[in-house]
């Protein structure tokens, strides 16, 4: 499954429990990871994130402590996301940790990545990998919830990153995702932040099909600047009726 790929993708370098308990802590408050649902164990965990134990045990308790994810004992048993986080959503929603600056950049990271993604997968692009996409695009239509929004959403953006057949960029896009996805979750909410997803796609398919590179980066540029302009909104004015 491809969220939960990303999910729990490797960390970087630096702060490596306080960046997985943000990763989780965004991914299960915004319904990326359901309530209830298992995740892996702490050894699956540390090899999938690739750090230590010790250091998956110390997110664990922390978002435990949060009240985010439980504990189950025996043979069956695990860690598990919390069925009831609302009194806990205020203060670990992602839009509490993060500025409107922190956004900003984040968005031209990410738009500085996928349109020289988009660009390289306009030259790239065989008609099966464009029929592909297509497919994933119309699931991302068709898709009826939020979660189900961002999830096929993610899966069209990690296609092109990885039609650029740069594996740096896939890797780079992978990355971005996970912080990405959990936000715009929220986004796709809106039917009309859902349409206007869904039209850039289907203006870049035809770009793609017709090998037009300059097409492909400004279409890729106005879907990732257009999903930023509305975080920006968002946070704003999440921060009014907190």
């Amino acid at each position: 499954m491809i969220t939960h790929a990303v999910i729990f993708s490797p960390i970087g370098q630096s702060s490596r429990s306080d960046q997985i308990v943000q990763r989780l802590a965004n991914a299960i408050v915004s319904g990326l990871l359901e309530a209830n649902e298992q995740l892996p164990n702490e050894a699956d965990l540390a090899r999938m994130m690739g750090v230590s134990h010790i250091t998956i045990r110390e997110a664990l308790n922390t978002l435990r402590a949060n009240g985010l994810v439980y504990t189950v004992r025996g043979r069956n048993g695990g860690s598990f996301v919390a069925n009831s986080i609302d009194k806990q959503a205020s203060s670990q929603h992602p839009f509490n940790l993060i500025s409107t600056e922190y956004l900003s950049d984040l968005g031209e990271w990410h738009c500085a990545i996928f349109c020289h993604a988009a660009k390289l997968a306009a030259t790239r692009m065989t008609p099966n990998d464009i029929a592909t996409l297509t497919q994933f695009v119309d699931t991302l239509e068709q898709a009826s919830s939020a979660e189900m929004r961002s999830q096929a959403d993610m899966r069209c953006l990690l296609t092109i990153a990885a039609n650029s057949q740069s594996a740096r960029i896939a890797s780079q896009e992978l990355i971005i995702q996970s912080e990405w996805a959990s936000l715009v979750t929220l986004l796709y909410k809106s039917d009309a932040a859902h349409h206007t997803t869904v039209d850039i796609y289907r203006k870049l398919l035809t770009a793609f099909r017709g090998h037009d590179e300059l097409a492909a980066v400004n279409l890729a540029s106005a879907l990732i600047n257009e999903l930023t302009s509305k975080l920006i909104e968002y946070k704003i004015s999440f921060k009014e009726i907190l």
